[in-house]
Parts: C-alpha cells; structure tokens; sequence
C-alpha cells in the first residue's frame, strides 16, 4: 500500500544521452538522505530486452548484479554506491520486462478478456511496479531514472505513466530533466536553445520539468540561467548548474551549492526530517580522494578493450570505482592503464612492460579471445612477484597458468574455450551440462550473493577479519559475494592443485565450489583471485577489503622497491 504523501523524482534527459542522468539521480538522493528522507532509486531501461544480462558490453558497458541474481544496467552500480544501500528486482524495469508480464498476464486471462492496450494496461503496469518498489524500502521518496532521451519514441510510455501520477498527486511528483548546453568551438559561448527545444518536446507529452539540470564544460551563469528560466517557464532558482568537474563524486557537493536539496523539499512540499551528517562523512571521502599524496600505477589487463579508437572503461566500471576508494582511504592516488591481452598475443605490446606497475587486475569476461594474452601476463606478475587481482575469468585464468606453468599440465584449459582438453581444471559443473546441450544458456550462470567460508591465515581471511568480519569459533570466516559466471573449478583437480602449493582461501559451505584462490605469502606477495565479483560491493565509505587488501600489497612492494634503489 503506497504510504500517505509518498514522493516521487522522474529523471529525465534532455538534447543527448550519457549526460549524467544517473549521477543526478544518485546525488539526489544522496542529498535528501542527508535531510533525513529514506529514498529508493529506480531505474527504467526502454528497450525490449527483459534484463542486461545478453548486452554487449563494450556497446552498452558493464553488466551490474545485485544480490538478487538480476542483470541490470550500471545505473544500479551508481545508486548502490552513493546511497550506500543494496537494491533488488524491483528497483529495476525494461519495457521487455513490462511487455512480457502484460502478455503472460493476458494469456493466462488475467484481463478477463478484455482487449489489452498500450495505454492503459502497460502503464498501469508501470506505475504498479514503482509502487511496490516504495513500498518494499519503505521509503519517503522515488527517484526514477527514465533511460534515454526526450524524444525517443521508446520512452513515451514510461514518461505517460508519470504523467498520470503527476496528475493525481500534483504536489508529490516532480520533473527534473538532466540537458547538455554545448559550447561550438567556433562560436566559444554556451548555446541554451537545444535545452529550450528538448523542453517544449517534454511540453508536446503534457509534461512540464520543475527543475532543469544544465551539464556543460563549464559552470551556468546568471544571464543563461536567466534565459533557460524565462523560456521554460520555470523559477532561476530552479536551474541548477552542472559543470564537468574532476571525480563523480563531487556532484552532490556541487548540487548543493546551487540549493539543489532546498529547491526539491518547495516543489514537494517537504520539510527537512533531520541533519544526519550524510554529506559531512561524504565530504570527508572527497578530501581524501583529493588529497592522497602516495602514487600507484596499476595496469588492468582486459578483453574488452579493442573498441575502436576509444577504450569503453565502462565495461569495468564497479572495478575502476572499486580500487578508487581502496586507493584514496589508503592515502594513494591511482593511476590505471587499459592493456588489451590480445596486443601481447599479436606481439604488438611486450609483457615484460608489466615491471614499470606496482600491481596488475585482471578483471572478468567471456569467451576465447585474448586468453593466451592474459594468461602470459599472469606467468609474468606471478614469476616477477607483482601483486595480483584477479576478478572471475581472472581467478579461472590464474588457477589455469598455475596448472600449466607449476605442475606442468601444459594442456591445462577450460571448458568454455577447448573443451577438448585432457585437462579441463576449470569446468561446468556436470548437472549444468544437460542444460547447456539444450541452448538453456540462462540457467547455467550461478548468478547473485552466495555465501563463502574462509580459511584462517590465508590473505581472504585478513583482508576480510581487517574490515571487521567476525570470525567463527572453529577459526574460520564466512561471507557473502555476488556471482556472474557459468564455470568452476574442477572438483576432480581440487586435492592435486592445493598440493602444488595453491590455496583455496574461500569455498562454498559444502566444500564442492572454489571461491577464492591464492598463493601464500611466502611464495608471493599477493596473488589472489575471486570467482565472485568483490567489486559489485564495494562503496566509497566502506571499500571492500580484498581491493583494499591489494593496495596495500601494491604500496608495500613499491616501498621494497623504492628502498633497494636508495
């Protein structure tokens, strides 16, 4: 049951995409948290697929994975992040999720017989959805992001679904839209009428934006803020300046030198609930993302990097933000470099450039391409003792170059590229086989949290026990980690690879699966990997621990190396 006054933000965008609409979104609600307000982001896709598991990431960027299992877009990983907290299925939509529930509905007769429309059935359904969403955090106000750009045929239901609830809670929803004000080079002045234009195709639907967001290079003045204003039929408070500025992380802060917070408490009709120092520890992690006075150089050794004549570091987003907060609370600054393995594979880069970095991640992915060139840069990080993250294929790959370049099983493989390998140390596990015989793809992830013991005195278990885990009376520690994979280690090679000197420092309850794998500090600094995704979990106040745990590694060994050369 919707609470009495609940309050609902629709984010949407305006003149381009990839404006930011997400980031506003998270600083929003960053914002009303620290007035008191409990919010839950909601994030609608207009495309038809039902979620972001089959999207290509180096077209659409990184596949995020809440607790639940569910595929989602990155926006997810940017609400978690912000505010702090973990979502589920219902903070997330796509029109083919929308669409599918319509059709099994009315197949099943749901309506009766009825004959099902667009409108109303499909945005009836929508608004559903964004009411249990709230009513499942409880929470005081929505902020739901509607993906893609005014205009956008594909959008037009999710923006008539909020016109409807705006017009039966007039004083509790709100418009904002996110626009781009380009600055011509020939022209050098910052151009407000693709904003004017986005805004009367806004019009055309029967909606009206109550704030405007101008993202630009450069700060809104008072003239252009002026102009927006009159020609949008809006206060000049109301316009709210958003210039490119150094980390995403300052958004919030530069909000609210605008009043961003003050503007949405008039339009809703809110008064402030409490000040509960919200933006004060936030402030504290901005310093200190600023103010770090040790360096690192860190090359992340990907596949998914050879996308022209751009590198989409979106596809690695979480990881990239991951080893940020590790990095800043740990008094560094971070320099990361994109290697694509396959370079090392064509002999277009050399993987003896691995010793100029004070660590090497290499994070997760599918499929054949790049492997030999991944693999040759873990031999290499492992032999030249350089710290190591590895990150699902990163952990697979590891337990791999181990096999072939430590015990000799020079044919060591996985099943996902030679399944015809005498040796396949990583491998379906056998009850997914079936299933993948029968092109079922999507039943053979393990997908979302599961749970992992540790065992004590390896890396894992002090890395997490470092971040306040608790450990058990037997000694040993458990935890839970998200997963997006299809493949395991192989049981039958488990006892012969552990007696060749590698650990496996976290398994699942039952023993069967190998979550974490590592070498002992006596033989390596620290080289570890994960079959689950530590990097979903990580937040800006709280980094998780092995990402921290691999920054210090990397600082301790740039210290050796620093104190040789003295």
């Amino acid at each position: 049951m919707k609470k009495k006054n609940h309050k609902y933000i629709f984010v949407v965008g305006g003149v381009m995409s990839g404006v930011g609409k997400g980031i506003a979104s998270s600083s929003m609600g960053k914002i009303l948290q620290s007035k008191g307000f409990k919010v839950n982001p909601i994030k609608v896709d207009p495309y038809l697929n039902v979620d972001a598991g089959n999207m290509n990431p180096t077209e659409h960027g990184e596949v995020f994975v809440l607790d639940s299992g569910l595929e989602t877009d990155q926006d997810l990983g940017n609400y978690e992040r912000f505010l702090e907290m973990s979502l589920s299925p219902d903070d997330y939509m796509t029109s083919g999720m929308i669409y599918k529930h319509v059709i099994e509905k009315e197949r099943s007769l749901g309506f009766r017989g009825k004959c099902v429309e667009a409108i109303p059935h499909i945005t009836e359904e929508i608004i559903r959805r964004w009411k249990k969403a709230a009513d499942n955090h409880e929470s005081d106000v929505s902020l739901i992001e509607i993906g893609g750009t005014i205009g956008d045929y594909q959008n037009i239901l999710f923006i008539e679904a909020a016109r409807t609830l705006k017009i039966k809670y007039p004083q509790d929803v709100m418009f904002v839209m996110v626009s781009y004000l380009p600055v011509p080079g020939s022209l050098g002045e910052m151009k407000t009428r693709p904003t004017q234009n986005a805004v009367r195709q806004l019009n055309s639907y029967g909606v009206q934006p109550d704030m405007i967001i101008a993202r630009g290079v450069q700060s809104l003045d008072l003239r252009r803020k002026e102009k927006i204003a009159m020609a949008c039929a809006l206060p000049v408070e109301n316009i709210i300046s958003a210039p490119d500025i150094k980390s995403v992380y300052d958004v919030p802060l530069n909000f609210e030198k605008d009043k961003i917070g003050s503007v949405i408490l008039k339009t809703l009709h809110m008064r402030t609930k409490s000040h509960n120092g919200e933006l004060e520890e936030w402030k504290k992690f901005v310093q200190k993302s600023q103010n770090g006075k040790k360096e690192l150089e860190v090359a992340v050794v990907g596949k998914y990097f050879d996308t022209g004549d751009f590198v989409l570091s979106d596809a690695y987003v979480s990881v990239i933000e991951a080893i940020k907060f590790s990095s800043y609370w740990a008094g560094a600054q971070i320099k990361l470099t994109w290697i694509n393995s396959k370079e090392y594979e064509t002999g277009g880069r050399k993987v003896s450039e691995l010793k100029n970095y004070d660590g090497v991640i290499v994070p997760g992915g599918f499929g054949e391409s790049g492997i030999e060139g991944v693999l040759m840069a873990i031999e290499y990080v492992r032999k030249n003792k350089i710290p190591y993250l590895g990150l699902c294929y990163g952990m697979q790959l590891a337990v791999i170059e181990f096999c072939r370049n430590v015990l000799g099983w020079a044919d060591a493989h996985t099943t996902e590229v030679n399944p015809k390998s005498s040796r396949l140390v990583i491998d379906i596990m056998p009850e997914q086989k079936k299933l993948l015989e029968e092109n079922k793809y999507g039943a053979t992830m393990r997908l979302g949290a599961y749970p992992a013991v540790l065992k004590k005195g390896t890396h894992a278990f002090n890395a997490y026990l470092s971040a306040e885990a608790l450990a058990k009376e037997d000694g040993t520690l458990n935890i839970s980690e998200r997963h997006r994979h299809r493949y395991e280690v192989n049981p039958e090679y488990i006892a012969e690879i552990e007696k060749g000197g590698m650990i496996f420092s976290g398994t699942s309850p039952d023993n069967r699966l190998m979550e974490i794998a590592e070498l002992p500090k006596s033989v390596h600094p620290f080289l570890l990997g994960t079959q689950f995704h530590p990097e979903f979990k990580a937040r800006p106040l709280h980094p998780h621990p092995l990402f921290s745990a691999f920054v210090e590694a990397c600082l301790d060994e740039k210290k050796k190396k620093a104190t040789l050369f003295d």
